[in-house]
C-alpha cells in the first residue's frame, strides 16, 4: 500500500489531482441537518452559496484544462515527430484544446460573475455604500447601481 500525504504520494513524489484533492461538493458543504434527521441543501448565505459553486466550477476547470494540457503536449509530439499540420489538427480528439478551453472560461465568467453579484448584494446589506464597494471592486458606481439593479429584476 502507498502512503500519501496531503502534497501527494510519498513513495512515487506524484501529485494529487483536482479531484483528490476536492474535499466535498456543494451540496456536501451547505447541508444541514432539520429537526428529522434529514439533509436539507438551503444555504444560509447566497454569497456563501455562490462562493462554493466558484470552487467547485474551479475544480472541475481545472480537471478539464489538465486534459487539454495533455491533449496540446500530444500534438507538440506529434508535430515534433514531422507530421503535417494538417495530418496533426485532423487527428486531434474532440473536444480540441481550444474548445475545451473556451468552455472552461465561459463556465468560469459565469460563475464568476454570479459570486460578484452575490458578494455586492451581500456587502449592500450589510450598509456598505455604493461608492465604497465601487471602490472594492474597481468600478464605477454606476456599474455597482446596474448589478444591484439586476438582482431586483
Amino acid at each position: 500500500m502507498l502512503a500519501e500525504s496531503s502534497l501527494g504520494c510519498l513513495e512515487c513524489g506524484s501529485s494529487p489531482t483536482a479531484a483528490q484533492l476536492r474535499l466535498t461538493t456543494f451540496r456536501e458543504r451547505t447541508a444541514v441537518s432539520t429537526s428529522d434527521g434529514n439533509a436539507s441543501a438551503e444555504p444560509q448565505d447566497s454569497a456563501v452559496e455562490a462562493l462554493h459553486k466558484l470552487t467547485d466550477e474551479i475544480d472541475r476547470s481545472l480537471e478539464e484544462l489538465q486534459h487539454a494540457r495533455r491533449q496540446a503536449e500530444a500534438l507538440l509530439m506529434a508535430r515534433q515527430s514531422g507530421r503535417d499540420w494538417r495530418e496533426v489538427v485532423g487527428d486531434e480528439a474532440r473536444p480540441i484544446v481550444l474548445e475545451t478551453i473556451s468552455a472552461v472560461l465561459g463556465a468560469l465568467s459565469t460563475v464568476g460573475g454570479a459570486w460578484r453579484r452575490q458578494q455586492i448584494k451581500a456587502l449592500a446589506s450589510e450598509g456598505v455604500s455604493i461608492n465604497q464597494i465601487a471602490a472594492l471592486f474597481g468600478v464605477t458606481r454606476q456599474r455597482i447601481s446596474a448589478l444591484l439593479r439586476e438582482r431586483d429584476s
